[in-house]
């Protein structure tokens, strides 16, 4: 198979959701000797923008984006030891931190976002569900990241939101990282009410968010 196919058969593998075609690509790449970085850039990536793209459109749907980050998943599980080993990485468009608020275990729509963000080229750390505010802060000051996402699915957990971005503030973090929040109750107003840097309503809108207050 040529250079070029397979990257357009990596691209359509993430558009039609193929889990395991897309794994099994990445291995033929690199039993090829392709670059496994290119083969990011130039045969995953696209594919993942044109989902965003679609979707954004209304031509494609939440079941059809969560197949694609699944693609993503399986094919950067393959690719990104093959990086390491050989010592190459990839640029990042920065760090993030990301949790679902304490007392709250709803995890679909922050995963997500932490798949979509990780496909597109962020560094993310999935702090998991039912995060203290004392953890977040912990990650925030151990990693520096330059995005923290707080995720709240549950209306009587919104408040932990405004909780972290206070603790933030009395430790004197908040200057230092741009505060994304989401989840289903969650508004413009309520993110603008509570002074986070950005407010996302899914995983699409959520890179564009993010890649804007990182200056990319």
């Amino acid at each position: 198979m040529e250079q070029a196919q397979l990257f357009a058969r990596m691209k359509s593998a993430v558009l039609e959701g193929e889990i395991g075609l897309a794994a099994d690509l990445a291995l033929n790449a690199l039993e090829m000797g392709l670059s496994p970085l290119t083969c990011i850039e130039e045969g995953y990536v696209p594919g993942i923008n044109e989902v965003g793209r679609l979707f954004e459109a209304g031509e494609m749907f939440l079941p059809e984006l969560v197949a694609a980050a699944e693609v993503m998943k399986a094919a950067l599980a393959v690719l990104e030891p093959e990086l390491l080993r050989r010592q190459v990485s990839r640029a990042t468009m920065g760090k993030v931190v990301i949790g679902t608020m304490f007392n709250d275990i709803h995890d679909i729509g922050k995963d997500m976002v932490a798949s979509m963000l990780t496909a597109s080229g962020f560094d993310v750390v999935n702090l998991g569900v039912n995060v203290p505010c004392a953890a977040f802060i912990d990650k925030v000051r151990e990693l520096q990241p330059e995005i923290l996402g707080l995720s709240a699915l549950l209306t009587t957990t919104m408040p932990e939101q405004k909780t972290v971005i206070e603790a933030l503030q009395r430790e004197g973090l908040r200057g230092t990282v741009k505060v994304i929040v989401g989840g289903a109750p969650v508004n413009r107003q309520w993110a603008d009410s509570i002074g986070a840097d950005g407010f996302a309503e899914n995983a699409i809108e959520a890179v564009k968010v993010a890649k804007r207050l990182v200056g990319k």
